[in-house]
């Protein structure tokens, strides 16, 4: 499958009025931070929306951020699939900062929320950590966690997938809550035509 088309966020900013711009990581991440006017659907809920994202699609151009770009192009790609045409955020809202670009940050947002690629860091680093210490405190059987972490980011990087972070993805703090993505769901149907389209 073709490598999903992407914009570089010189772009996205001059057309970001005419966008519908889904931002596709955890409620916890797009709190901490998003680009204006983004709405929130986390990667594992695409499919659910793919209906709501088509008429969008049919209305305007659709962009799909992440924080660095890997989550987006995974959600172009499914949404390739169901021949719904999207582009990616090249660099994610990472780059977006980056270039001195203004994130939106909702009222009452409290803490900031770690991001996925920090969250797996942690994790994967954690569990190394205890099997190693558990290998030479209580038996050598128990490397094989350490074994088993290295060999899960390495068939990460060769597929460009993350186990680990589905996983971590469903976590509470990771999920948004039903009445969160009803809601956005209902906004993006809502939606009026970009001018021009």
């Amino acid at each position: 499958m073709a490598t999903p088309t992407s914009i570089s966020t010189g772009e996205a900013h001059t057309r970001l009025h005419d966008l519908t711009v889904i931002d596709v990581r955890t409620p916890g991440e797009f709190t901490s931070g998003h680009l204006p006017g983004a709405l929130s659907i986390p990667l594992d809920r695409i499919r659910l929306a793919l209906p709501d994202i088509r008429h969008a699609a049919e209305r305007g151009g659709v962009l799909v951020v992440c924080a660095s770009g890997a989550r987006s192009e995974n959600a172009c790609r499914i949404l390739a699939e169901h021949h719904v045409t999207a582009a990616t955020l090249s660099g994610g809202t990472a780059a977006w900062a980056a270039e001195g670009r203004g994130l939106h940050r909702p009222a009452g947002a409290v803490r900031a929320a770690w991001g996925m690629e920090r969250q797996v860091r942690l994790t994967a680093g954690t569990v190394v950590l205890v099997g190693l210490l558990l290998g030479v405190l209580v038996h050598p059987a128990f490397q094989i966690l350490s074994a088993g972490i290295a060999a899960g980011l390495v068939f990460s990087a060769l597929t460009d997938t993350c186990g680990m972070a589905a996983v971590l993805a469903r976590l509470p703090h990771n999920r948004p809550r039903a009445a969160d993505l009803d809601a956005t769901l209902a906004e993006l149907r809502n939606r009026r035509p970009a001018k021009g389209a």
